[in-house]
């Protein structure tokens, strides 16, 4: 992940330079997230929430007057939430090493905790506006914005109804790598000075690709066997993005 971030970093350092001349405006933001999962299996219910830290850089390449494509690269942490099993009987991080074997099954009112970092490219399109086109206060908008996920770092605790507890066990192995997401936001920016620029928004992010592995079985009660545990699991997220543009 060390080399991709550099690699991405090195590329937007570039960009940098090349559009230096035209309409581009760089900037740093650093967001307060609150994210929490949902599946599309019954038993399997999203319950809590994580609050966690988004930062980076951005750039912005104005192809008109108030339009903008943007991109940019940072680091999503303590993203996820807590799901609490409705099954009987459940395994549902068979490929981690968990730190007490009683916890490798698990009964009805477990939670799973996912706590998961990611390195993150942001892309999408921009407008602003305001008043009048000398106005220091304008607004934007950003629809759509996706963003292109790498686990970096994942962690997982067990708690509820359990024989033990659990914290930071290392599920790297059990969560997929690759994140997928689309998101809408949109704020308020102040030109402090001509080459500053003060940014607040509120963005939502919702995942759509699987954050789980599916490595997992349930036991189901109606036909009194294991099946494979094969639901979709994602997180949605909310930020409140503070940024500064040179």
């Amino acid at each position: 992940m060390k080399k991709i971030a550099l690699a991405f970093g090195f590329l937007l350092a570039m960009q940098g330079m090349s559009w230096a001349q035209q309409e581009f405006r760089f900037g740093v933001q650093a967001s307060p997230t609150w994210s929490w999962l949902r599946t599309d299996d019954k038993l399997l219910e999203g319950t809590g929430s994580n609050w966690g830290l988004k930062f980076g850089v951005l750039g912005e390449y104005y192809f008109a007057n108030n339009y903008a494509f943007f991109s940019g690269l940072g680091f999503g942490f303590n993203q996820g939430g807590t799901l609490l099993n409705g099954y009987p009987q459940g395994a549902f991080w068979p490929k981690t090493d968990l730190s007490d074997p009683r916890l490798d099954t698990l009964g009805k009112d477990a939670k799973l905790h996912y706590r998961i970092n990611y390195v993150e490219i942001p892309f999408g399109l921009r407008f602003r506006g305001g008043s009048n086109e000398d106005s220091r206060l304008k607004f934007f908008a950003e629809a759509p914005v996706f963003t292109l996920g790498f686990v970096s770092k994942a962690q997982g605790d067990i708690r509820g109804n359990t024989p033990v507890t659990s914290e930071d066990e290392n599920i790297r192995d059990d969560v997929n790598g690759l994140s997928l997401s689309w998101g809408i936001g949109g704020g308020i920016e102040y030109e402090a000075a001509s080459n500053a620029t003060i940014v607040v928004g509120l963005f939502f992010q919702q995942q759509f690709t699987d954050m789980t592995d599916d490595a997992g079985s349930v036991f189901d009660s109606r036909a009194s066997a294991w099946k494979k545990e094969n639901s979709k699991g994602a997180f949605n997220a909310l930020s409140l993005r503070l940024a500064f543009y040179f």
